[in-house]
């Protein structure tokens, strides 16, 4: 059986690392990986770009066209 635990506080985590392992339980600690900062840069770079009104305006009733 799995449990996932969300939104942990960093102070609370050492008390449910120590209950586990007094359980013999095993917690597996998953860091949340940012965006590739390549791909920020692509989308960051896009809205510059229609910003400064370089974007095309497409109907909706012609986006299927």
């Amino acid at each position: 059986m799995d449990i996932l635990l969300k939104n942990v506080n960093k102070k609370d985590f050492p008390i449910f690392k120590s209950l586990a392992k007094s359980l013999g339980f095993e917690i597996v600690e998953e860091v949340e990986k940012p965006y590739n900062p390549e791909f920020v840069k692509e989308i960051l770079d896009a809205e510059k770009s229609i910003k400064d009104g370089k974007g095309i305006k497409i109907k909706t009733e012609d986006l299927w066209k």
